[in-house]
């Protein structure tokens, strides 16, 4: 929990007289999406936390546009005075230009009769960075028949003594902006249990998960948002791991790292205990995360390893979320762990999503609670996302077609005994630089590329078509010159009751 990405929080103090973060005002955030697609408005966001402990009244807004052929001012009377725990104050700024904007925006406030102007955010320590924000010459790259979307958020449900997050409401917005079709809000089990008012306090868990499912079944459909949670659960060794339980009609517990028991914390279920409740499909993530000892000491945290995935079980796990919204360390090792099941048999879908704390244009976060903040562009909303095929994005997950990217579409077609692999970026992605397919063959052990090339010059659009006879399963990835990245699921060859 303290090393999350997230909406900082810096009031609470752990019972101590004094926090280096602590402002008698509240947490002021202006944000907005990353990306714009074409066609849709640019908003920006006045988050605020805690105003209930520290009333504000907002004054006035402006923002600053400047890209490489156009500089754009939009300025705004509020007015208006804020006494909620929450609010998410939508900033309409029009249709923008395509092309990469720096934004420099701030709010006047009045704080205890004070008046004061503040840019970015009021976080202590932390550097005023502007937003950036790429309004897209061209739609995002998708085939028919699919569904992009971010399958790893938080509301404001995940709220404790260093983090918030957004409301289904912003996150609905964001998703529209960047072009998803579908969201899984997965907040944390152990967050559910306590009050967002007092983090220490425990309140009706159950309740508080058919609210947040009340107040997403308000929405409109599209971007479809769908409730869930991510469940601190016991693995084989006893460790506390995380599990992506999206959809389910209720609640489930999991205190094992949450932070509030000190040393006590041991897991509260195992994961068979959890999915076997259910027919959904859950999701490990991020498993294999790179964690500090004393995040492991102190949390009891631990990894996912191959028993944890159940596979001969009636429901087992559907998907490692192991692309956590950078192409860190915890990516390379968990991408290593899904070839490993690959080359066993257990064809088990690979899965991306941001973790993103709201966090839609950087995020600001806790490094080291009362002392220190971070900032980072790792954990964004909807930079990474799992594009799924079909209508439904859960039963989608029952298939074993889907692929995963920050950018360019890369997907596969299968015809009797061949696979096409079909690549398409645009120019805000780039060219096509790499394409590697990966096999393992009937008679090995281990995948291996059967086919690299890297392209100069290249076109948006590339097809490769790959034999099956021989094989056990294919696949590929794909590098723009941007740096874009995709890779798809494996198509395996396999008896008829298996999907494909």
């Amino acid at each position: 929990m303290w090393f999350d990405p997230d909406y900082a929080e810096m009031h609470y103090k752990f019972k101590l007289p004094w926090s280096l973060l602590y402002k008698k005002e509240p947490e002021i955030i202006i944000d907005a999406p990353f990306e714009v697609i074409p066609g849709e408005e640019t908003v920006l966001f006045i988050v605020i936390r805690e105003a209930n402990r520290f009333p504000v009244t907002l004054l006035h807004f402006e923002a600053v546009f400047t890209s490489e052929n156009s500089c754009i001012t939009k300025a705004l009377s509020l007015q208006e005075e804020v006494k909620t725990p929450f609010c998410f104050k939508a900033i309409p700024c029009g249709n923008l230009p395509a092309g990469n904007y720096e934004v420099q925006a701030s709010v006047t406030v009045q704080i205890s009769n004070k008046r004061k102007r503040i840019q970015r955010y009021n976080l202590t320590g932390l550097k005023k960075k502007p937003l950036h924000i790429q309004v897209l010459q061209e739609a995002i790259p998708k085939p028919n028949g699919y569904m992009a979307g971010d399958t790893h958020a938080h509301t404001y449900i995940s709220a404790d003594p260093v983090e918030f997050g957004a409301s289904p409401a912003v996150l609905q917005q964001a998703a529209r902006s960047v072009g998803l079709d579908f969201v899984l809000c997965t907040d944390h089990s152990y967050d559910f249990a306590f009050s967002g008012e007092d983090y220490m306090v425990r309140t009706d868990a159950s309740v508080r998960y058919q609210k947040l499912r009340e107040e997403i079944a308000e929405l409109s459909d599209y971007p479809k948002l769908i409730a869930g949670e991510e469940v601190s659960v016991g693995n084989s060794r006893g460790q506390n791991v995380h599990l992506l339980f999206p959809g389910n009609p209720f609640f489930v517990p999991g205190e094992g790292d949450c932070g509030r028991q000190w040393l006590h914390n041991k897991p509260t279920l195992s994961i068979p205990q959890v999915v076997s409740q259910t027919e959904l499909p859950c999701f490990a993530a991020h498993p294999k995360e790179c964690m500090g000892r004393l995040e492991r000491f102190v949390f009891r945290r631990g990894d996912w390893h191959a028993e944890d995935l159940l596979q001969n079980s009636k429901n087992p796990i559907a998907a490692l979320e192991f692309w956590n919204g950078s192409r860190d360390k915890g990516f390379e090792l968990g991408r290593a762990f899904w070839i490993s099941e690959l080359e066993k048999g257990n064809y088990i879908l690979p899965l991306g999503g941001n973790d993103a704390h709201g966090d839609l244009n950087e995020y600001t976060g806790v490094k080291i609670p009362l002392f220190q903040l971070k900032q980072s562009y790792a954990h964004v909303f909807g930079y990474v996302r799992t594009v799924v095929q079909g209508s439904d994005p859960l039963t989608a997950f029952r298939g074993k077609n889907l692929y995963v990217t920050d950018g360019p579409a890369l997907w596969w077609t299968r015809e009797n005994d061949s696979v096409t692999f079909h690549f398409k970026s645009s120019k805000d992605f780039g060219k096509l630089k790499k394409l590697t397919l990966f096999a393992m063959e009937s008679a090995s052990k281990k995948e291996a590329p059967v086919q690299a090339q890297l392209f100069q010059n290249s076109d948006y659009e590339a097809q490769v078509q790959i034999s099956l006879d021989g094989k056990k399963y294919v696949r590929a990835e794909a590098e723009t010159e941007f740096k874009r990245f995709a890779l798809t699921s494996a198509c395996p060859v396999l008896p008829n009751n298996v999907r494909t």
